[in-house]
């Protein structure tokens, strides 16, 4: 490339639409398994650090991973009057658990991840990410499948959260995004109780992946707001979506966040604060005009599969 010097020997393609990718510069690898469920890579990249790429797909970094995990779980956490109890499923990087344990009024939280071997990889190498929340006395840690876990757990939970990985075909969690998965978190949530979920990119080109599943859940909730972050190493902005019988406040005060969070948290957040909050609940116009568009309601029968699966060069 005439006046770039390339310094990667590595290259991860990622395919966002089927005429656009995102190739990222690996300069080591770090873990490599094929595990039951899919095949996981660690990775050290030229310009964000060490990532997770799952079938693939790149996961997230230690250069950006911020900008994802705390847009995932503090808008739910501000919305709910004394978030306790937690429910967290996917999440095997441990920032999830990491950005919950930030909340002084966080009692418990389970963690359910269905591959055992991801979890520990992060565990062993990612410890930017997870920052010892796997050693938390709060957090109990699960290896299963959610759709088992949800079937027998008894506890209510104040905040669920849906951190899975893209439902690509061969993937382990394509069925998670469907009518009848967001049925059963509604029946294990506590009154007030708010879920979220990660709901794809929203780029134009690939939209309509992102407004069918906030008009899925929808179709289970009375109340349902999109909303989004800047998540630079995925080719796109990234899609997010709250859902309670509860109403939201979707126009915050910032001095009023910023000083909820200064009683509530350990408040050492990288991004996220009263300003930023009111930016992201701010959904763009072309969002919500795809949002009223959409009338497809994903099941377990039709389930979403976004598009793509990376590959290495």
């Amino acid at each position: 490339m005439a006046g770039s010097q390339l310094n990667a020997d590595v290259w991860i393609s990622e395919y966002i639409t089927p005429y656009d990718m995102y190739v990222h510069g690996v300069t080591s690898i770090l873990a490599h398994k094929k595990t039951p469920y899919q095949e996981m890579y660690i990775v050290e990249s030229g310009a964000y650090g060490k990532a997770l790429v799952l079938d693939g797909k790149w996961q997230s970094c230690t250069g950006d991973e911020f900008l994802y995990h705390e847009a995932l779980v503090h808008p739910a956490m501000v919305n709910h009057p004394n978030p306790e109890n937690v429910l967290i499923l996917g999440g095997g990087e441990g920032a999830t658990t990491r950005e919950v344990f930030r909340w002084n009024t966080v009692k418990k939280a389970m963690m359910v991840d269905i591959d055992g071997d991801v979890v520990e990889a992060c565990r062993e190498h990612l410890p930017e990410m997870h920052q010892g929340s796997f050693d938390d006395p709060r957090l109990e840690l699960i290896i299963g499948d959610a759709f088992n876990v949800l079937d027998t757990t008894e506890p209510k939970w104040d905040i669920i959260i849906s951190d899975l990985s893209d439902p690509i075909e061969e993937g382990p969690s394509f069925q998670l995004f469907t009518k009848e998965y967001f049925s059963q978190l509604k029946q294990v949530l506590r009154e007030n109780g708010i879920v979220v979920i990660q709901a794809g990119p929203i780029a134009p080109a690939n939209l309509h992946i992102h407004g069918r599943l906030v008009n899925t859940l929808k179709a289970v909730f009375s109340n349902v707001h999109a909303y989004f972050a800047p998540t630079c190493t995925y080719g796109s902005a990234w899609g997010f979506a709250i859902a309670s019988e509860s109403t939201f406040d979707t126009i915050p005060n910032p001095e009023k966040i910023d000083r909820l969070l200064e009683q509530k948290t350990s408040n050492d957040f990288r991004s996220f604060d009263g300003i930023s909050l009111l930016g992201m609940l701010q959904t763009p116009g072309y969002v919500r005009q795809c949002i009223d568009k959409e009338t497809e309601v994903y099941t377990t029968t039709k389930p979403p599969k976004f598009f793509g699966k990376g590959v290495n060069n």
